[in-house]
């Protein structure tokens, strides 16, 4: 910084994203050119790329500084009847090669993804805990008896009691027989 009320700009990006630009702007070559001068008094070598399908525009300067004072003094303001928006584009990671492509992610406990054929050093099995078994319900279970009345809840003062009867096939009655299906004829 060079002096107390100056701001240290050199982190932030050189372009703006413009919001909510007029309509007016994209089709009108006179609501362009005023859109444009208003951007071009902070750089005259600001370069604009439209957005329209998002009515927003990317305002790209030639330093930060230029970048920053545009944003502080246009948000908000009123440009052909819209009121914008400006916002800093994100920044761009610097690049630790100068690869195009992607690189895959820094390995990390890949004996997680795919096992290796003996353990990792320091690994100690985990011993299995015991069957969570609700000896209640066996007990409740096994006193259930086929043809018999079973009382659920005991009645009281202010509650009816619930028993389940047991209902019996009647008698003669027999499962049905799911009966296979034909083959077509080969006459067709």
């Amino acid at each position: 910084m060079t002096t107390d009320t100056a701001m240290d700009v050199t982190d932030l990006p050189d372009s703006l994203i413009i919001t909510n630009v007029d309509a007016s702007v994209f089709v009108d070559l006179n609501a362009k050119s005023e859109f444009e001068s208003v951007f071009l008094e902070y750089d005259e070598t600001a370069q604009f790329l439209y957005l329209r399908n998002f009515h927003r525009a990317r305002v790209n300067f030639s330093s930060p500084e230029r970048a920053a004072k545009a944003r502080i003094h246009q948000h908000e303001t009123l440009i052909n009847g819209s009121r914008i928006k400006c916002y800093f584009t994100q920044l761009k990671d610097s690049p630790q090669n100068d690869s195009p492509h992607l690189h895959p992610p820094k390995p990390e406990k890949q004996f997680l993804i795919s096992p290796p054929a003996s353990p990792p050093v320091g690994w100690e099995p985990i011993p299995e805990s015991h069957p969570v078994i609700n000896y209640d319900l066996i007990s409740a279970v096994a006193q259930l008896a086929p043809g018999e009345s079973h009382e659920l809840h005991p009645p009281s003062d202010t509650q009816p009691g619930i028993v389940v009867h047991i209902c019996e096939d009647p008698k003669g009655y027999k499962a049905k027989k799911i009966e296979q299906t034909k083959r077509p004829d080969g006459s067709s």
